[in-house]
């Protein structure tokens, strides 16, 4: 396993590749959330891009305005500002070093806060998502075949305990999610001129109908690039990308044995 790692790390594409690799308007980096070498890739990606403005998963809007150049400077301070040790998100350690790769960038959030996925329970996903929704998809039902296959794919991310009646609202929150990372995309290019990068898991930068695909909904003419991070043992993330890396795999111990 670690000559097959390290293999893999050694014919993987260069980071210096990675200016005319990445060459379009929005580029979703996506991630494992837990994956430092995911983290550190981005980190890189970034620092070569030098993008105007970074969109972020993780943060809301309001987070998203308190970060500026002089408290990136400042990791602690950064933390503390942003209550990332409340939220839920593996280290912060991870993530500053792509916030400091791009210092001067505009930071634009696109989390979707708890109470608001909650009001699914009991509106359409369209009203919760307000102005817009028509043009990011909101309103039309998924096909058939895959709301069936985003159903299962949330019951085994949830170690198959799931309640059945929960799992179409699992997937109008992921739904959601795509297109609060596709608006808040748009708005950094319309507001920044370009180029843009989005900090996302792999879940939301997959092209067939992550957030890349609410993008080209909403703005069809935006050039868009997804990259997609794996890890030894469980190969490329899927949903399709415009490229793919392969890192080591973190030990997780079980997922699923609080569960059991």
């Amino acid at each position: 396993m670690r000559f097959l790692t390290a293999l893999l790390l050694l014919i993987a594409p260069a980071a210096s590749a990675v200016g005319g690799d990445f060459d379009a308007q929005v580029v979703f980096l996506g991630e494992q959330h837990d994956n430092p070498a995911h983290h550190a890739r981005q980190a890189e990606i970034v620092a070569d891009l030098q993008p105007k403005a970074v969109v972020w998963e993780m943060l809301t809007p309001a987070q998203a305005a308190e970060v500026v150049p002089a408290l990136i400077g400042d990791a602690p301070a950064l933390e503390a500002t942003l209550g990332w040790e409340e939220s839920g998100w593996p280290d912060f350690d991870m993530y500053h070093p792509i916030f400091a790769a791009a210092p001067d960038a505009a930071h634009y959030g696109a989390a979707l806060p708890r109470q608001e996925a909650r009001r699914l329970m009991g509106e359409e996903i369209a009203d919760v998502f307000g102005d817009g929704a028509d043009a990011f998809g909101l309103r039309d039902p998924l096909p058939e075949e895959q709301q069936e296959t985003r159903e299962a794919l949330q019951l085994a991310a949830h170690c198959d305990a799931m309640p059945a009646e929960m799992l179409p609202i699992m997937v109008n929150i992921q739904r959601l999610r795509d297109a609060l990372i596709a608006r808040a995309a748009k708005q950094a290019l319309q507001e920044t001129g370009g180029p843009v990068a989005v900090i996302t898991g792999n879940g939301h930068a997959r092209l067939d109908w992550g957030a890349p695909a609410a993008l080209r909904l909403a703005a069809p003419d935006v050039t868009v690039f997804a990259f997609g991070q794996g890890e030894v043992g469980f190969g490329e993330p899927d949903g399709g990308f415009d490229r793919v890396e392969i890192a080591a795999t973190v030990d997780r111990g079980d997922p699923c044995e609080a569960f059991r």
